[in-house]
């Protein structure tokens, strides 16, 4: 709590005067006539909206916010209009990092396609891990190119290490060690019950239960 403050307060008395100084810029005499000294008062305001956007970026907007025009909420610290798409992202080097919060779908109306129907679709490529996190509202598709389906809103979210995949829906779990070969059949799929212990020694995986019986987790062994 202590480092919060710690960090909260420099920004804001940062922000402060900076904007003192975009106030008093915007305001001087030298702006009512045009001239050489007029356009770089100019460029002066604007070197100093850069810097306002760089701390804002550092923001965590945990001072609340205020109502402004059009039913619009500010941050009191920083002034950034509440739920504005920023283009860039400022990340501290050490320390976790956080990009976004945790949507969800957002209609229950039926979209037409999948692109219209998407919330989020983002990918980040952290220290060569590549994530995915896809959000959809409810949609329009075709199975085997005949058939017309509607698809339940779902997130989506994929994990890729190396050759190994991992997607994660709202009702399934799934792990693939190897890449799907183009023009390859899908694999099969059965239930640990309904395969034959001789096949089930072959696979090189440990059941994870707790004291009740009920299943946890699963442990795959890969081979060296």
């Amino acid at each position: 709590m202590a480092s919060e403050k710690n960090f909260a307060n420099p920004l804001r008395r940062n922000l402060q005067r900076l904007l003192r100084s975009m106030d008093y810029v915007s305001r001087h005499p030298v702006l009512r006539r045009d001239g050489a000294a007029a356009r770089q008062m100019v460029e002066v305001y604007q070197h100093l909206g850069l810097a306002w956007e760089f701390l804002a970026l550092q923001c965590r907007h945990d001072g609340g916010w205020r109502r402004v025009g059009e039913g619009k909420l500010a941050c009191k610290i920083c002034g950034s209009i509440r739920g504005m798409k920023e283009h860039w992202l400022l990340l501290p080097r050490t320390g976790p990092k956080i990009v976004g919060r945790q949507s969800r779908p957002t209609s229950k109306r039926t979209f037409a396609s999948r692109k219209a129907a998407t919330v989020v679709n983002d990918s980040i490529n952290f220290h060569g891990v590549k994530l995915n996190v896809e959000v959809l509202n409810p949609h329009r598709s075709r199975l085997f190119r005949r058939l017309d389906i509607t698809v339940a809103p779902d997130r989506l979210v994929k994990l890729q290490e190396g050759a190994v995949e991992c997607s994660l829906s709202t009702h399934r779990v799934d792990l693939r060690l190897e890449p799907r070969k183009p023009k390859e059949r899908p694999p099969y799929s059965a239930f640990a019950s309904e395969l034959p212990r001789k096949m089930l020694k072959r696979f090189p995986i440990m059941v994870n239960y707790d004291q009740r019986g009920r299943f946890v987790g699963l442990t795959i062994l890969k081979s060296l």
